[in-house]
């Protein structure tokens, strides 16, 4: 994983989604929609540095905060505004649309 992308577990997830605009990967290592998200994530996590966090968050590993969301289904990426829900995607996503998710996020 990329020095930019932060790894979020049930023990940090909500002290990191609090402030400031977030996206969060939820994924698992065994999923193929997963694996391809990944470079997007990387991508994004370098573009935003310094003005929004992005992280990954492994649902086997971890799965106390994405019960609490509703999860069901993954890759499942999720921009958060000060620890609020802006907006969620279910499933494998451009580059370019959660780049401008999280840029509507930040105004």
């Amino acid at each position: 994983m990329a020095d930019s992308v932060q790894e979020l577990t049930d023990s940090n997830f909500s002290e990191s989604i609090n402030l400031g605009v977030t996206l969060v990967d939820f994924w698992a290592p065994w999923c193929p929609p997963c694996r391809a998200q990944a470079p997007a994530v990387v991508i994004l996590a370098e573009k935003f540095t310094g003005r929004a966090r992005v992280a990954k968050f492994n649902v086997d590993d971890n799965p106390v905060a994405p019960t609490k969301l509703g999860i069901q289904n993954i890759p499942t990426l999720i921009v958060f505004k000060n620890g609020e829900v802006f907006t969620t995607f279910v499933g494998l996503q451009d580059e370019s649309k959660l780049s401008q998710a999280i840029t509507d996020a930040l105004e």
